[in-house]
Parts: C-alpha cells; structure tokens; sequence
C-alpha cells in the first residue's frame, strides 16, 4: 500500500512538473524545485527526457539543496547534465556540499576535467578533496566525512556538552570520537550516555574502548557489514597510527548496501556489473552483455558436439533426446539456486572460512535428496510414458537427473567458495559459467550411462 501511494504521489508530482513546463511558468518550477526533497527530485528525472532535464537543470542555483541533488543522481544522468558546463560552472553548483559527496562526483569525470575544477575550489576543500581522492574509488576513505567532532579523554561531560552545543559543522553527532594527546583515537561514546552522566566525569572514565575502526583502504562492502552486524551509525577510519582521519555514515552505508547487491544480481545473472545498465543505449547494453552470452554459447557448442558423438546410441533409442531437456534443466536450475545462496551468504558474512565445509557437505546433501526424488518420478514416468522400450530407460533417466543434481549443487557451492578463497569475486561465478558447466556434465554422464545400459547398433 505504501509503495502505491509513493508511485502515485510521484506520477502526480512529474505531472505537475511537466505541466509547468509546458506553460514556461519558470518561477513557479523554481519554488517547486526548492520544495521536493533532493532524492525525490533525481527520481523525478528518470522519468524526463534529456530535453526536459536539461530545462529544470538550468532553473537550478549553486545552493546545497543542488550539491544534494546532483549526488543522488545516477552517473549517465549527472554527466549528461554537467556536460555542457564550464569547469568554473561546475565548481559552484558543488562547492556547498561535502569533501566526500564532491569526490563522488568528480570521479565521474576524466582526469582532466576534476583537475581542472578542483583547482577552482577554496584551498582547503581542495586539501580535502584530493585526500579523499587518492583512495581507491570503493574504499572506506572515498566515502569518509572528514569533518568529525572529537574531543580530548580529559574533556568533563559538561564541558563536552557545552562544547557540543557551539559545533553547527560537524557530521553525524550521534557519537563523541574521543582522542588523546597525539590525535588517536581512544574511544567512543553516544550522546545518550553523555547526557546521563554525572557531569563533572571525565570522558576516558565513561567511553567505549574497544571501537570498530576500519582503514581508508577497507573495502566499503566490508564497511557495509560491519554497520549492519553491530547496527552502528557510522564508522570511524583510522590510518595505522590510530589518528582519526574520518567516518562513514549509515546513510552512505545505506547506498553501498544498495549498489553491492544490485551488482552482485546483475554478475549472477550474466549480464555484467554495470549498475546502470537500464539507462545505457541499446547498442552499449547489448555490448555489455554479449562477452557473457558468449560464454553460455560456447558451452552449447560443446554439449551440442558430446551429444554428436552419442549419434549411433540416439539413432537406436529416439526417446533419450526426450529427455536432454529435462537434465539440463534440472541441473541448471538448482546448481544456480545453490550459487544464489551461497553468494548472499558470503555477501551478508553467514558463509565464512569457519563453515565452508559444513555449508559444502549440507548443499550436497540437499542435492542428494532433490535428485533422489526427481530420479524416482522422471524414471517411474520414462517407464509409463515408453513401455514399449526396454525399461531400461527408467533407470537411466532416473539415474541421470539424480547423479547431475548432486553435481550441480557441488559445483554451485564449490565454485563460489573456492573462488572466495582466492580473493575472487564469487558473484562472477553464478553466471554462465556454473550453468554452462552443469550443462556439459549433465548432457555428459546422461549418454555415458545410456551407453552403459543401452547396447549400441
């Protein structure tokens, strides 16, 4: 029900756009503009064309509420806009926002063009913004705020209050980063327990020690779990001396979370991990896409030629290319829910080096049991459907779809694994190359089984 109101107001709200737009009413878009929430807003234009964007785009001021909104837009949408603007333009519709938001931003263009705005800015977002740069484009120190609040462990709770009261610039005070003489972190501590705290205590006397920090280096998929696991609202980065360099806040998480899914769907599916591939042209979504459907092409080829060499035995009993279908399928089908299951556990950290053979052996034998039980039906059904052929046929069907059951949830649980192990991406592997392998396999032992029980011509 919620998401049907959301989808309505939204309609409602592109209409109302579009109908202001028709009418040229420029100053009632601009209220408007500053009126609808930043995110809403960069919905809002995936429902516009490229002409009726760049018309609201150019209603738009340099304020914060644009910073906001340029960084909640998807990455062909944000380009498109800024395409035409100079490198001076650029640089005052993202100086309001944050180091980190701006660094989002400009890593989406060349080299070239974010130098050239980044020499614009004030000196000391610069200093910031090319720190926050350097680091790898998923890691921790990409996502940091370095404006962080802290305050000395010799600091009273009064005083750290009445300090707390004068800070308008800093990000997230949901938690006091408390440093010693050195600049090391050395513990944290809520608002919560600040407020209820008798106030002349000192704030080593009443801080969390044992603080969750991550490295600028740290995957933000790591950072992403550990928010989740110990349900924090941000996490402070550290460099290896201990000196605080920055947080990452949940609701930078939030999207991280987001788009590490989205890209693992998108890997298993065989489609690549271009998050915005629904936004590309045609042209450049079908190029994507190609390299892994080739990949499945290949392997059709090779079960097309293991079944060429069977040509003499399918020649004798007709009824076995009935049943091709159902092998592959079937296999198929549950080596990729195996995979599936597997990738998200790895992605959610319920799949670790801890239990990797225990969630190894219980795959298998959850295949044993699936394929045991379709063997039975597909035989029991080969033996009434073709009774006038050796009955034969049952066994080897049934014994065919079992045994390829069993292997196909081997391989899409090893696979993943062993590919975790090696500092592999494991999303890769539910893709083409677990099914198209389960397919060669399976077409393989059905005909070797056949020749077995079926005498050839």
């Amino acid at each position: 029900m919620k998401h049907q109101m959301f989808e309505r107001e939204i309609h409602v709200l592109r209409n109302t756009f579009r109908r202001l737009m028709r009418r040229h009413a420029h100053t009632n878009l601009i209220k408007l503009i500053a009126k609808t929430h930043p995110a809403d807003l960069a919905m809002l234009f995936r429902y516009f064309d490229e002409i009726e964007q760049t018309e609201l785009f150019k209603l738009m001021r340099p304020s914060e509420h644009t910073g906001e909104f340029l960084t909640e837009l998807d990455d062909s949408t944000l380009q498109s806009l800024l395409a035409g603007l100079s490198a001076e333009n650029i640089a005052e519709f993202i100086e309001p926002i944050s180091s980190s938001d701006q660094a989002e931003i400009l890593n989406t263009f060349s080299e070239e063009q974010a130098s050239d705005v980044i020499e614009l800015l004030k000196k000391e977002e610069v200093e910031e913004l090319e720190e926050i740069m350097a680091y790898p484009e998923d890691s921790a120190g990409s996502l940091m705020y370095t404006d962080v609040f802290t305050l000395h462990e010799e600091t009273m709770a009064k005083n750290a209050i009445a300090t707390l009261q004068h800070e308008d610039e800093a990000e997230m005070v949901f938690y006091l980063y408390v440093t010693n003489d050195d600049g090391q972190l050395t513990g944290i501590i809520s608002l919560r327990d600040l407020v209820t705290t008798a106030p002349d205590t000192l704030l080593k006397n009443m801080m969390i020690r044992n603080v969750h920090s991550v490295f600028p280096e740290t995957d933000q998929e790591d950072v992403a779990q550990i928010v989740s696991q110990y349900n924090y609202l941000a996490v402070p980065v550290i460099d290896q001396d201990s000196h605080l360099l920055g947080i990452v806040t949940v609701d930078d998480v939030v999207d991280v979370i987001r788009e590490e899914a989205t890209e693992d769907f998108l890997k298993m599916a065989g489609v690549g991990k271009d998050r915005e591939i629904l936004l590309k042209s045609t042209w450049n979504n079908a190029k994507s896409r190609f390299p892994w459907l080739f990949a499945s092409w290949i392997g059709g080829i090779a079960a097309a030629t293991i079944i060429g060499l069977y040509e003499n035995l399918l020649q004798n009993t007709l009824a076995l290319a009935a049943f091709i279908p159902v092998i592959i399928g079937m296999g198929g089908n549950i080596g990729t829910q195996t995979s599936t299951i597997i990738v998200r556990g790895l992605a959610t950290g319920r799949v670790n080096l801890g239990n990797n053979f225990k969630i190894l052996f219980k795959e298998i034998r959850v295949g044993l049991i699936l394929g045991a039980l379709y063997g039975i039906l597909l035989g029991l059904f080969a033996l009434t459907k073709f009774v006038d052929l050796a009955p034969n046929l049952g066994i080897i069907v049934g014994l065919s779809i079992s045994i390829s059951m069993i292997i196909a949830t081997t391989i899409g649980a090893f696979v993943p694994l062993f590919l975790n192990k090696l500092d592999v991406d494991p999303a890769i592997a539910t893709g083409p190359f677990v099914t198209t392998s389960i397919d060669i396999v399976g077409v393989s032992l059905y005909f070797l089984i056949a020749s077995l029980f079926l005498p050839l011509a």
